[in-house]
């Protein structure tokens, strides 16, 4: 399947290109790192928050990060997450990246933070009687993103990755398949077969921004993930996540690896199993996330 294909299947819909796509609301600066709150355009009359987290002092074009937010049906938390961290994450990604020397960018999806009025349910219903789907939807505001973290002059375009936990690494690896510019992917605790997960009922865990009509007829999530090579891809799962149960885990990844061995690449994607852990960050995912990311300094 091309990205163009994949991109029609989830319905991920062209927005209008916008020249003047941000405003800025506050920046505040505190022991080195510069966290800007903006409002960005996304186009079709869409604006949603989102927030930056830096390094203070300039420093040319540096790699960056889009950080893709989780769900956990905390609709509340939304971008902030960047800077303010979960529950199901060991602390806040955005300073410490900052301190790394990374430009990272996060912004609330539809249903989160400050768009949280939108309601998930509803929201996702009424996309799919007019042929749309949130999935989509979200993708091509994360795609916006995408574009302006690139026009900043502090950012290197060609040094930009995709980031994310439970919604937000299903988000990070989809966005790794079809925009072909993002130099390399990590995700945690959300990389499962989806056809395993039905048969056990376990799919019914997610919410309803994952329903795409007809997807699994076309393809599936370990293959949508090796459209990814050759460019270097982290996974990271626990076996007692009920998201991420070993059985899926595996049929995702045997179904992964081959666009790896093909393209010459199988070093490039890498697999980190914490056998006692469920839906939260570990210690060592943390240490791989990072090691990863900073393969792009």
């Amino acid at each position: 399947m091309t990205p163009a294909a994949l991109r029609q299947l989830l319905r991920v819909p062209e927005r209008p290109v916008v020249t003047e796509r941000v405003i800025v609301r506050a920046v505040e600066d505190a022991d080195g790192i510069a966290t800007e709150t903006l409002t960005l355009d996304l186009g079709d009359g869409r604006r949603a928050r989102a927030f930056v987290t830096r390094p203070s002092e300039p420093a040319g074009r540096r790699p960056a990060v889009l950080y893709c937010h989780a769900h956990g049906a905390r609709y509340e938390i939304g971008a902030s997450e960047l800077t303010d961290g979960r529950p199901s994450l060991l602390g806040p990604y955005g300073p410490l990246l900052a301190r790394r020397g990374f430009v990272t960018l996060c912004l609330d999806m539809p249903a989160f933070g400050e768009r949280a009025d939108e309601k998930e349910d509803a929201l996702s219903k009424a996309l799919l009687w007019q042929g749309r789907t949130l999935m989509g939807e979200m993708l091509a505001d994360l795609l916006a993103g995408f574009d302006y973290l690139s026009s900043r002059a502090d950012v290197d375009p060609d040094r930009i990755a995709a980031f994310g936990l439970s919604m937000g690494a299903t988000h990070a690896y989809f966005l790794g398949a079809i925009e072909p510019r993002i130099a390399r992917v990590a995700h945690l605790c959300c990389f499962a077969d989806l056809a395993t997960l039905i048969e056990t009922g376990a799919h019914d865990l997610h919410g309803h921004y994952m329903t795409i009509p007809g997807l699994l007829a076309q393809t599936s999530f370990g293959r949508i993930a090796g459209m990814i090579a050759p460019r270097p891809q982290l996974i990271c799962t626990g076996a007692k996540d009920p998201l991420t149960p070993p059985a899926a885990v595996e049929k995702a990844l045997a179904e992964c690896q081959p666009a790896y061995r093909a393209a010459g690449a199988e070093a490039g994607l890498r697999h980190v199993s914490e056998p006692d852990t469920g839906h939260v960050e570990t210690p060592a995912m943390r240490e791989a996330v990072l090691a990863f990311l900073d393969g792009m300094r």
